[in-house]
């Protein structure tokens, strides 16, 4: 068990630097109207591994809090009867 989650966070931490790494690459090696057309304003481009952590996190909750409001119902409905 410790060996797989291991090198998931392996493997989440090198795809994370990969696109990190290609993101600047791009960044610095195409024109500025294509880079602004497929990567937004570079102003958006800051910080993305905090945001992407913070998205990712946010989607997770929130479908923690719907599965538990689901699971809340089933539990009240079925004692109810």
């Amino acid at each position: 068990m410790f060996k797989r989650l291991f090198w998931i966070g392996v493997g989440a931490s090198i795809g994370v630097i990969a696109v990190t790494k290609a993101k600047a690459y791009l960044r610095t090696h195409t024109p500025d109207a294509p880079r602004q057309f497929f990567m937004g304003p570079d102003e958006a481009d800051e910080n993305v591994p905090l945001r992407t952590a913070r998205a990712l996190y946010e989607e997770f909750d929130k479908k923690r809090q719907q599965r538990e409001a689901q699971l809340t119902a089933r539990f009240v409905d079925r004692n109810q009867r």
